[in-house]
């Protein structure tokens, strides 16, 4: 009787790794440091979108920003920190707005930088101002 099994040999199987690992090699170096850059248009979207759109909601129904005491808590329940908001229609946010090192947006009404409102986050380091990600930048 013939024996007609076929399979892979430990060589072929090897050549499929090596060839793997090649591929993998020339990839890897173009995808690192992507998640950061991720990470960087998150905080974007959430001081030029998402949280600007909920701070103008809220100036519209109360007739200003959240001062810089009653902060972004303010979004997402009634302050009763002077002055209190007259016709607020909140929550403006669904979650306390956390950049995406987990760290709270720092608010400030009125601005240094704008007449209206300071938006940003600190970045990754938390503390040099090099990478913040502002809303007057």
């Amino acid at each position: 009787m013939k024996n007609n099994d076929q399979g892979f040999t430990l060589v072929e199987i090897m050549l499929v790794v090596v060839i793997i690992g090649a591929l993998a090699a020339m990839i890897m170096p173009r995808l690192s440091g992507r998640s950061e850059q991720a990470l960087i248009a998150v905080a974007k979207a959430d001081i030029q979108t998402n949280i600007a759109t909920a701070l103008k909601l809220y100036e519209l129904d109360n007739g200003s920003f959240p001062t810089t005491s009653q902060g972004l808590r303010a979004l997402r329940e009634k302050s009763s920190l002077a002055p209190v908001p007259r016709n607020w229609q909140g929550p403006y946010l669904e979650k306390d707005p956390l950049d995406p090192w987990n760290n709270a947006y720092v608010y400030q009404a009125p601005g240094a930088h704008r007449t209206d409102y300071d938006l940003f986050s600190k970045g990754k380091d938390a503390d040099a101002e090099a990478d913040d990600i502002t809303n007057w930048k």
